[in-house]
């Protein structure tokens, strides 16, 4: 059997590995979700320089007004399409970090959690009489401690939620607004 303070020494070696991995994995997932964002918006640029010099090219080589408003007007409807796509894009790396973050600290508190109770409940074994009020205390205020994460982590999942949901809207509403208009039948 071990000594508090031999077990107490354990505990912190743990705790303090817990933390290690913990900002480890963290790190991971953030690098892995830049690295997308980045990839993402490298790719989008090229796409973007391309396309603008094509569409220039095409501008330039208009031979009347009306030709090039026709030119002018026909990119509208494609470029907003590629605003979307990139919104959505954007949307999804943004949330697969915030899921695959949340996932990862959430696993990883729960078993530092585990470990402090479990070596609480040890040492609390062989607390001398009398300590049972501290010991009742502390075993409050890690619950309560765990309850606050867990709510503070249910109303960010609401959150990111609404703020898909919205945005998801706004994608709905800007492309069905710049969908072409039905052209007007001449009359003869």
């Amino acid at each position: 059997m071990f000594s508090v303070p031999e077990q107490f020494s354990a505990a912190t070696k743990a705790n303090i590995d817990a933390q290690l991995a913990l900002f480890s994995a963290l790190s991971g997932k953030a690098f892995e979700s830049i690295e997308k964002l980045v990839e993402l918006n490298v790719n989008a640029m090229k796409s973007t320089l391309e396309e603008s010099s094509a569409a220039t090219k095409q501008l330039l080589a208009a031979k009347d007004p009306q030709e090039f408003f026709n030119l002018s007007t026909s990119q509208v409807q494609p470029t907003a399409e590629k605003l979307l796509a990139y919104s959505r894009h954007l949307t999804s790396i943004a949330s697969d970090a915030q899921s695959e973050l949340t996932s990862t600290a959430e696993s990883q508190i729960a078993e530092g959690n585990r470990k402090v109770l479990a070596l609480f409940d040890e040492v609390s074994k062989n607390a001398p009489a009398g300590s049972e009020q501290w010991i009742s205390f502390f075993k409050t205020a890690v619950n309560n401690a765990n309850s606050g994460y867990e709510q503070l982590s249910q109303n960010t999942k609401q959150a990111v939620e609404v703020l898909e949901a919205n945005l998801n809207n706004t994608v709905t509403q800007i492309s069905q607004a710049t969908k072409p208009a039905p052209r007007a039948v001449a009359k003869k």
